[in-house]
């Protein structure tokens, strides 16, 4: 059975919340927010998963610090009740109640003192109702409605990559792709009209949260500012804004300390392709040419790999675009698997020294994935550009 955690898997992926684990919960105090709360089919549950001996109240914050515990109860095996009360004061959050070991965990909103809860332990979707807070309905519904347009957006992509790995005609990749891309603008205009209609600000910041991994920086950062001038005193907003400039900051400084070759001329070199034959940057010259630096063993590059592959099945036919891939393997055959697998149909070389690559003493980059926009006088026009960036980006420059 697998753990009922779309919400915190959103809200993980999102980059806003530390690793909600209980053992790494600081300890709060007791007061003024109730949950009381009924349970079922904890022993199916427990079947599988092993005893469920405790149930826990967490406070969920959304400026990048961890979960705080403020109450927990023994449960018994089977069906049974409990009641957990926290200390709300006067400002409105998200609280989590945990069952077990983070085996199954439920989002609230303290829009009011007393919250009603029912939990079936036994089910894997739509396994809880809550009463008396308009606030933890509402969220329930946009965890709910995320979940299913989400998973059509994932479906689609898996169906996209699927046509790549049996090099399938270009047009039924081209259908596939558009599909995937339909998909996330339906996704996307889920969560703005979410953003925009709910009534209560602490959803619409996590609706705003769920949307961190598919709206572009721009659109995300003014959904957010727009929330913030809503909103002033809202204290989940202000924390959001919060963790979301320290996350900027920190990603800033990052790219600070890497060699800024923007409006500079890209240095020549040379590797090894897949079958031994040097490769220079300079015989691309008269083209636009990313340079995308990765590795087999990257998963954050392997996660981004669909991205390229997308903006190389979308200007692929532009006779002045190319792509070179610049692997950080160590592994021949694990970086010709990597190829294979990801559908990587463009130029490839390494010289299979890991962190001592070439590659990397010429750039002077600290960290993959990591690419430069080259233009045909071999000028950098633009670096690490990932996701509708990159696509857009590509766009300006080839249309």
């Amino acid at each position: 059975m697998q753990k009922r955690s779309l919400w915190r898997t959103a809200w993980i992926a999102a980059g806003f919340a530390g690793m909600l684990l209980i053992a790494s919960c600081q300890t709060g105090k007791k007061g003024a927010f109730t949950v009381t709360g009924t349970f079922e089919n904890a022993d199916k549950l427990a079947a599988v998963e092993g005893p469920i001996s405790k149930v826990f109240l967490l406070r969920i914050s959304f400026a990048n610090q961890p979960p705080v515990l403020l109450d927990s109860a023994r449960i018994p095996i089977g069906n049974g009740k409990f009641t957990l009360s926290a200390k709300s004061a006067t400002q409105q959050g998200i609280y989590e109640v945990v069952f077990g070991s983070n085996l199954v965990d439920v989002p609230l909103v303290n829009d009011v003192p007393e919250v009603t809860l029912h939990v079936d332990l036994g089910k894997k979707d739509d396994y809880y109702d809550v009463k008396g807070s308009e606030a933890s309905t509402q969220l329930r519904n946009l965890i709910s409605g995320f979940g299913k347009k989400n998973f059509e957006a994932e479906r689609r992509a898996i169906m996209a990559d699927s046509l790549r790995r049996i090099s399938a005609p270009d047009s039924a990749l081209q259908a596939a792709t558009t599909m995937g891309d339909l998909a996330i603008q339906d996704l996307n205009t889920y969560l703005r009209q979410f953003i925009n209609s709910s009534p209560n600000p602490t959803v619409a910041a996590v609706a705003l949260t769920l949307g961190s991994h598919s709206f572009q920086k721009g659109d995300f950062e003014a959904a957010l500012n727009q929330l913030l001038k809503k909103y002033p005193g809202n204290k989940v907003i202000r924390d959001l804004k919060q963790g979301y400039d320290q996350a900027a900051a920190q990603l800033a400084q990052q790219q600070s300390q890497v060699t800024d070759w923007v409006g500079k001329q890209a240095p020549d070199f040379s590797l090894p392709d897949v079958n031994g034959h040097a490769i220079s940057l300079a015989s691309y010259r008269g083209k636009y040419v990313l340079v995308d630096f990765w590795a087999s063993w990257c998963g954050p590059c392997r996660a981004e790999n669909p991205n390229v592959v997308k903006v190389h099945n979308e200007f692929k036919n532009k006779k002045n675009f190319a792509i070179l891939g610049v692997s950080l393997d160590k592994d021949r055959g694990e970086w010709q698997k990597a190829v294979q697998d990801d559908g990587l149909d463009w130029k490839q070389i390494s010289d299979l020294k890991f962190w001592n690559s070439k590659a990397v003493s010429t750039f002077q980059f600290e960290g993959i994935p990591y690419n430069l926009l080259i233009d045909p006088q071999g000028k950098v026009i633009a670096s690490a550009l990932r996701g509708p960036e990159l696509e857009n980006k590509l766009k300006e420059v080839l249309n």
